[in-house]
């Protein structure tokens, strides 16, 4: 069993090393340059408050291809009806703060930790994490963040207050996510609900391929916005 330990560089061994759970290295730190190199390689930082930063790559891999969203038909009657409206990057921190105290089954606690906050604030005033926010009226009752590189988002995590509304919002950013040509969604973890989307599962080599080509494309950076909804 070899886990790798990182050190000042911001650099990491080749994720195909990874342990069959996908722990790939410990240690290092949270510096954007660190994150995007990883996120470009592959790599996620997961851990606990108790523990040293943890990174991952995780095999096989769940990915949604934009092209091959499925929304299901009770959801695009919700979005449809305009029960919520959607927003980006304009709450990205609440959205964080609330995926971090979203309580999810079996699990205790979160990963969302502090370090976790302040780093992905960070990278979103940088401009490559961005956040989407489902309304009703002025009460914001869902969303998710992640990180962009090229033309892939890495979705981070979700959270809702009231039923559909991660889900619309979801969906609703997938099809913006199209319109500007993006190629790959890492979702991480598979979940039920994401392969109903149309998500699906990608052995290592191959996400990694996908992922290369996707780096290939320029980042947009900055502040998003939808094109219509706004």
């Amino acid at each position: 069993m070899t886990i790798y330990r990182l050190f000042d560089e911001p650099v990491f061994p080749d994720p195909e090393e990874a342990e069959p759970d996908g722990l790939l290295a410990v240690g290092g730190d949270l510096s954007p340059e660190r994150l995007l190199t990883a996120y470009a390689n592959g790599i996620f930082p997961w851990y606990c408050e108790e523990s040293p930063i943890l990174w991952w790559s995780t095999n096989p891999r769940l990915a949604l291809i934009p092209e091959e969203l499925h929304v299901p038909r009770s959801l695009r009657r919700t979005i449809n009806r305009e029960t919520f409206t959607f927003t980006l990057d304009t709450h990205f921190e609440t959205v964080i703060r609330r995926c971090a105290c979203c309580p999810r089954p079996g699990q205790e606690g979160t990963w969302i930790v502090d370090e976790m906050i302040e780093a992905y604030s960070l990278l979103h005033r940088l401009g490559y994490a961005h956040s989407v926010e489902a309304w009703q009226g002025d009460a914001l009752v869902g969303g998710l963040y992640g990180v962009s590189l090229g033309s892939v988002f890495f979705g981070e995590s979700m959270f809702y207050s009231v039923p559909d509304a991660s889900k619309a919002a979801f969906a609703v950013f997938v099809e913006q996510l199209r319109k500007w040509r993006f190629t790959l969604i890492d979702c991480q973890q598979t979940t039920k609900h994401l392969l109903r989307f149309g998500a699906r599962e990608l052995q290592r080599f191959r996400f990694l391929a996908k992922l290369r080509e996707g780096m290939d494309a320029p980042t947009r950076e900055g502040v998003w916005r939808f094109d219509d909804r706004e």
